[in-house]
């Protein structure tokens, strides 16, 4: 399938009560997708800190109490996630969830499901100031690409998408779809991000899906504001739109953003473009500032 609809997520922080609260949320989220045709849903990093209001004030206030805490809850996170991708044939790219190594350590990790279950996962590889040195996140080793019944994918969680040679690794094993789950506080850091995907989507000619969590959580340590547009970008070139913004959330919105990819298309554009950006990325390394 080559042509397909993409839903991107705004994504709120809630806070529960209970467990079937959340599962009431995530069922809604992805049936409205659904019904609208959508076959990819992205939502954002760490959306899935909204657990630790399960937890309890004590919990959610510590930034590593509710790491620890949040690991119980996996085995049905997954579980959840499968049942939904199989119930309604769609891929889901799972808002990114720390999890617990065997070395005691935590990675953020995002992780696609689709109707057989888990696909693949990636880990975010390079970290933020925040994350290295207040919550003592660990960064991952591995670039993945993951194959699906739409094609190869690969994921860059939030601050990955500010370096070109990740994305540029992953499309030359084949992703001409990339995936930017994003949790920003400010607007600095979303147009990092952004600014960081459209680069991406530039250099490599393919698309780049971002996907942030929106909205104030105020009883969160971890995911307290939240800032950022669901975005769809493309290549700047003949057949795209010339901005290379195919779709955008609006400030302030919660729920999905909707576009129509169609992979063939990338294809096309790096062999009849008006530039080859992704042809040519090897020509910038023939040449060399002279030295001070």
């Amino acid at each position: 399938m080559s042509a397909f609809t993409v839903a991107t997520a705004q994504y709120d922080i809630s806070f529960f009560e209970q467990w079937e609260a959340f599962v009431d949320k995530l069922d809604s989220w992805v049936a409205s997708a659904a019904q609208q045709g959508a076959k990819l849903l992205v939502f954002p990093e760490y959306g899935s800190m909204e657990l630790a209001s399960l937890f309890g004030q004590e919990v959610y206030s510590d930034l590593q109490k509710q790491l620890h805490a949040m690991q119980t809850l996996l085995p049905k996170w997954h579980a959840l996630h499968e049942q939904l991708a199989k119930r309604h044939d769609v891929l889901i790219l799972a808002s990114s969830f720390p999890t617990a190594q065997a070395d005691g350590t935590f990675v953020n990790r995002a992780n696609l499901f689709g109707p057989e279950g888990l696909l693949g996962f990636q880990d975010k590889l390079i970290m933020t100031r925040f994350e290295d040195e207040q919550w003592f996140i660990t960064a991952g080793q591995q670039i993945n690409v993951i194959d699906t019944p739409l094609g190869r994918i690969g994921i860059h969680i939030c601050y990955d998408s500010e370096f070109p040679m990740i994305a540029n690794q992953q499309v030359a094993a084949g992703a001409d779809l990339l995936l930017v789950p994003s949790c920003t506080d400010t607007q600095a850091g979303f147009y990092r991000v952004r600014i960081g995907c459209q680069a991406r989507a530039l250099e490599n000619q393919c698309y780049v899906v971002q996907a942030p969590t929106v909205g104030q959580a105020p009883w969160s340590e971890a995911v307290d504001i939240n800032t950022g547009r669901a975005s769809v970008y493309t290549p700047v070139d003949y057949g795209f739109p010339d901005n290379g913004i195919l779709a955008e959330g609006e400030d302030g919105y919660v729920g999905w953003v909707y576009a129509e990819v169609d992979l063939t298309e990338i294809a096309r554009i790096r062999e009849q473009g008006q530039v080859f950006n992704y042809r040519d990325w090897p020509k910038q390394f023939e040449r060399q500032a002279p030295k001070s």
